[in-house]
């Protein structure tokens, strides 16, 4: 394995010696042998990548690499992997596994293509058939269209497309479609019925894209389609596997608190109504569906930001018992149209058409519509008998809230569904920083798996200062913003902007930013001013530009080099005090969750945003962290101790130094 190891390193563009990536890799080979699991803290620039690659390929394991991000997820399938492939000396296969929902549906385009779907769609003039060939189209119409004919699809009155996709793939799309196109042509694993109950089975995109996993020894997945497989228990959506890496995995717990619950929101609710009426169901019966959607809009928005109280109280506790009263009777007309053999009502249905290929797409547009009708009954009876261990919970805007249902303890689940089943694959779970008391709180049973932490190849010592002004006012002062946007000012003038700014709230992001376009000659860019790969090129194509972002660029963005010498942030990221999931599980936890939830949660945010910073062994940098608690509050240690061992200093006039010492370096 070493020298497999030895051999993938060699074509690196510039290879380096990582003993940390071989102390990792030896680690990951003694999991795959032994069948135990392993949590390993692997610290910026180890290559982790390739340390459990290698070892799974030269063991012969087949692996599922689960990642948070899409970053790494594209890192992964365009490099790491073509890479090892070309180095390596072992023949092997992978391929990247999506959820359903992003490959387009060839049974739905089908049906819009050959039979004219009357579909509710948001502009007005799209309401006529956006294919046939007299059709005025609206910009969405004209998206549907559009998706139809990439999918290879003909269109009455359109050019077939040049290059029709051979995927189906969302992402290999050369425009962005909107949403609500998108979902025209697309079916989650909610509505789908299945390969074997669907005319286009046999050549169905999402299929395919499982055939070819299942052929692969690694398989890239993202963790909410992981999570999802194991919520799903019977699903047979991943091919089966020996091993599984969780990359990112200090994301895990809350990714598969979300997969392990569900969303249940109005404007679903109206979804399965048209779906249904679309699939034979009566209007009128899907109109009181698409009614009871709109009471419980107008209930829900009564408890928005807080836990649904237990048990419901009267007003929301009629509301879903009228609308699954409803839900229940649109699935009782999709079962006598079923038995019928045919759709009821007038005009054409969606799948209309003469001989078989007309009954079947009327038979899977039923079959889509029960599925969804019966999911979505199902969701409320659990909602309404909701067990101790789940809390649910309203979010959104008021005109669109949506209830959150999630269990409060992923640990009983994962244990049952990944950890101890039988056959279960052996799992790596790995992050450049790992919360304490991960594997535990993930359900790994203490002593029944192995850690390491392998730390990083950096020098940070000599590359990295930290920095904390204790002289500004607490961040919960009034006086803070102002004091602070000071501080801010005068680091960007040291660094000559270089900088990454980053921010706790939208708010606090665009205030900084209107204030320093004011104050600083550099340019300020914000998250809001381009999609996020263009944003990070044109920052660092801009040496002495700034660039200002919130929560998404906390992680997986590297900029190494000159671009980049200052990343500033401006408090502690504490979680929300009144998150509904969080304090259900502070409330589990009793009075010592400030120090169990709260200060670990930070602290691995706050080690990933610092860690934006030294990305290459030439990289060099001051990061500040304008929250004075950082060198003042009791619990401080356990925030320091999770960051890298930089150098620590109170001194401004220490940072102005640092910073100039580089510019002088660059310039001679």
């Amino acid at each position: 394995m070493d020298r497999a190891l030895d051999r993938a390193s060699a074509a690196l563009p510039s290879r380096e010696d990582r003993p940390q990536q071989k102390q990792m890799a030896q680690a990951v080979a003694r999991a795959i042998s032994s069948r135990r699991h392993l949590v390993v803290q692997a610290g910026t620039g180890t290559g982790k990548s390739l340390a459990y690659l290698v070892p799974a390929l030269a063991l012969g394991a087949r692996v599922v690499v689960s990642t948070a991000t899409k970053a790494l997820q594209d890192q992964l399938a365009q490099r790491d992997l073509p890479m090892l492939g070309r180095s390596l000396g072992i023949r092997f296969e992978f391929a990247v596994l999506k959820g359903r929902s992003n490959y387009v549906c060839r049974q739905r385009a089908r049906e819009i293509s050959g039979a004219g779907e009357q579909m509710s769609l948001d502009d007005e003039a799209t309401r006529r058939s956006p294919t046939s060939p007299g059709a005025h189209l609206g910009r969405l119409g004209r998206e549907v269209r559009d998706l139809v004919l990439w999918a290879g699809e003909k269109v009455p009155g359109a050019a077939p497309m040049r290059r029709a996709t051979s995927t189906g793939d969302r992402a290999e799309l050369s425009w962005e479609p909107s949403d609500a196109a998108w979902a025209q042509v697309s079916t989650g694993w909610r509505e789908c019925p299945g390969a074997a109950q669907c005319p286009s089975g046999g050549d169905c995109f999402a299929e395919l894209a499982r055939h070819r996993a299942s052929e692969a020894d690694v398989v890239v997945v993202n963790t909410h389609l992981y999570a999802t497989a194991l919520a799903l228990k019977d699903a047979d959506i991943l091919p089966p596997h020996d091993l599984v890496v969780f990359d990112e995995a200090h994301e895990l717990e809350d990714i598969a608190s979300s997969a392990l619950g569900f969303e249940l929101s109005p404007g679903r609710v109206s979804s399965v109504a048209r779906l249904g009426r679309s699939a034979g169901a009566e209007s009128s019966v899907t109109a009181a569906l698409e009614e009871a959607a709109t009471l419980l809009a107008a209930t829900l928005r009564n408890y928005r930001g807080r836990a649904l109280p237990r048990p419901l109280d009267d007003q929301l506790g009629q509301a879903l018992t009228l609308l699954r009263e409803r839900a229940t009777r649109v699935a009782e007309e999709l079962r006598k149209a079923g038995r019928a053999g045919a759709l009821p009502g007038t005009g054409p249905g969606p799948g209309s058409g003469s001989g078989e290929a007309g009954a079947a797409g009327d038979s899977a547009t039923r079959q889509r519509a029960q599925k969804a009708v019966t999911g979505l009954v199902e969701e409320l009876n659990d909602l309404t008998e909701l067990p101790p261990g789940e809390v649910a919970w309203v979010e959104g805007p008021d005109a669109s809230p949506v209830v959150k249902v999630a269990p409060i303890d992923v640990g009983a689940a994962l244990t049952e569904s990944l950890w101890g089943g039988e056959g279960a694959p052996t799992a790596v779970l790995t992050s450049a920083t790992v919360p304490a008391g991960l594997g535990e709180r993930l359900g790994l049973s203490p002593g029944a798996f192995d850690e390491l932490s392998v730390g990083s190849p950096f020098a940070y010592q000599e590359q990295a200062l930290l920095y904390c002004p204790l002289h500004l006012p607490d961040p919960r002062s009034p006086a803070f913003e102002a004091a602070m946007l000071d501080e801010l000012a005068a680091l960007l003038q040291a660094s000559e902007g270089r900088a990454m700014c980053l921010f706790t709230s939208w708010k606090a992001m665009q205030s900084a930013a209107e204030a320093m376009r004011r104050r600083v000659p550099w340019t300020v860019l914000t998250q809001s001013d381009l999609p996020k790969p263009k944003l990070v090129e044109k920052f660092a194509a801009d040496e002495h530009s700034c660039l200002f972002a919130t929560m998404g660029f906390w992680q997986g963005v590297d900029v190494p080099g000159p671009s980049l010498s200052l990343v500033t942030i401006d408090r502690l990221p504490f979680p929300r005090p009144d998150d509904p999931l969080l304090r259900a599980r502070r409330d589990a936890v009793g009075a010592s969750a400030f120090e169990v939830i709260d200060v670990p949660r930070a602290a691995t945010l706050l080690a990933q945003g610092v860690g934006r910073l030294v990305r290459s062994r030439s990289d060099r940098g001051v990061v500040a962290v304008l929250d004075p608690r950082l060198g003042k509050a009791r619990y401080r240690w356990q925030l320091v101790s999770a960051l890298p061992p930089m150098k620590r200093t109170r001194a401004r006039a220490e940072v102005e130094a640092f910073l100039a010492s580089l510019r002088a370096n660059s310039s001679s």
